[in-house]
């Protein structure tokens, strides 16, 4: 990524780094139909952005004057993706370069009933108006590939130069628009490395019951982007400050979240890892625990690895020196779950080197035991049932004590023993 001092200063210096930037074939056709009929279009939002700062950017998005029956009118192969509120997707391209490309017709909206969606939109001419509804300045750009004008009308350049993360026009319009531009502003303080401008961050405080009403699966994604940059810091600072992190992450005091952000800033960038950090005060709670994770809606695997790293049970993992108390806390864990609680909670080189050497070559579940339930079946040792499990269980906590116990012969004399 650009460093700031090598950040574009003026529109014709961002337009001459855009011409050096490789747009696919199908995308710059698509811009030439739309251009040679008439129709302004442009390349809009992030990946403009991140073409400037020099990041590796998703898919581009294409923003014309054309309205959805004109796009739908000039191409063969159209399909009306979101067509009330503009969008109509482009197949264009042959083999492997075809391409589907979402064409917006520049718009204005009505008022944002649900905080997420408008109730109208307007269909416009002037690209201007259609930048003056979006979100942050640095997102508020537009590039036309085919005259190669960069556009900038909210002082977009200046913010970016500066790392500074501003609304477009009235923050408090803004943020009431759409409830989750609150965290796409935190986690793009995060990903972009970048600070809330002080009018911008005030205003979000003015939003919270309307980011309460925007689906969770939306705020599950913003966060886990935030959790997986490089200095989730500079997200989850502004998150406390503006009073986003009780209402995501549950409430606790100013001295907790700061040693959990300080601690996040040290680990391994699994947003699961982190954010279990994030809820690590609220452990004893076990219900709020639950409520504020099923809120995300996590897939599976996240909610199992949450809900264990979370189990105050598991503490004693940062402290314990002796051998088999750490071997026996790993078997109840689970070894699936070992190497995330280590990073959460055994912050000391000391310690990791520990339980690394506490665990190493050793069996932790019956299913690594050299021998099992077949075996002991066959040996006349045991027969099936409830018992055979008990069985089991009792020579995985004899290899726990001796981890050299785990072979073939040790095992199924002590099983004999163990079943006289």
């Amino acid at each position: 990524m650009r460093s700031p001092q090598d950040l574009p200063v003026t529109v014709e210096a961002a337009a001459a780094v855009l011409s050096r930037v490789a747009i696919p074939d199908a995308l710059l056709e698509v811009a030439q139909i739309l251009h040679d009929a008439g129709h302004e279009a442009v390349l809009v939002g992030g990946a403009v952005r991140d073409a400037l700062l020099g990041r590796t950017h998703g898919d581009w998005d294409l923003a014309a004057s054309a309205t959805p029956a004109e796009v739908q009118a000039l191409f063969r192969r159209t399909i009306p993706t979101g067509i009330e509120h503009g969008t109509v997707t482009v197949v264009h391209g042959r083999g492997d370069l075809r391409l589907h490309i979402e064409i917006t017709t520049f718009r204005g909206e009505g008022s944002y009933e649900d905080g997420r969606r408008p109730s109208e939109v307007r269909f416009l001419r002037a690209l201007a108006d259609d930048l003056a509804r979006r979100d942050f300045t640095i997102n508020a750009f537009a590039w036309n590939p085919i005259t190669r004008v960069f556009t900038d009308c909210f002082a977009g350049l200046a913010d970016l130069r500066r790392g500074l993360l501003r609304a477009v026009g009235d923050p408090a319009a803004r943020f009431g628009e759409d409830g989750l531009r609150a965290m796409r502003a935190v986690r793009l303080c995060a990903t972009l490395e970048m600070r809330l401008e002080e009018g911008t961050a005030a205003a979000i405080g003015g939003a919270l019951e309307i980011l309460d009403r925007v689906s969770r699966e939306r705020v599950h994604v913003e966060l886990f982007k935030l959790l997986a940059a490089r200095r989730p810091s500079l997200g989850l600072e502004p998150m406390y400050e503006t009073g986003i992190w009780p209402r995501v992450l549950g409430p606790v005091s100013r001295v907790e979240a700061d040693a959990a952000i300080s601690a996040i800033e040290l680990m391994r960038p699994d947003p699961v890892v982190r954010l279990a950090r994030l809820l690590w005060p609220l452990r004893e709670q076990r219900g709020q625990i639950e409520a504020i994770v099923d809120g995300l809606k996590p897939s599976r695997d996240e909610r199992a690895r949450l809900l264990s790293l979370t189990d105050p049970a598991i503490a004693p993992l940062g402290r314990l020196r002796d051998p088999l108390a750490i071997r026996r806390l790993a078997a109840a864990l689970g070894r699936r779950h070992l190497a995330d609680a280590t990073d959460l909670l055994a912050r000391e080189w000391a310690q990791l080197v520990t339980i690394e050497e506490a665990v190493r070559g050793a069996a932790l579940a019956v299913g690594e035991l050299a021998i099992g339930g077949k075996e002991l079946v066959a040996a006349g040792i045991a027969a099936p049932g409830p018992g055979l499990g008990k069985l089991l269980a009792a020579l995985l906590d004899w290899v726990l004590e001796e981890p050299a116990r785990n072979t073939a012969d040790l095992l199924l004399a002590r099983a004999r023993a163990l079943a006289a």
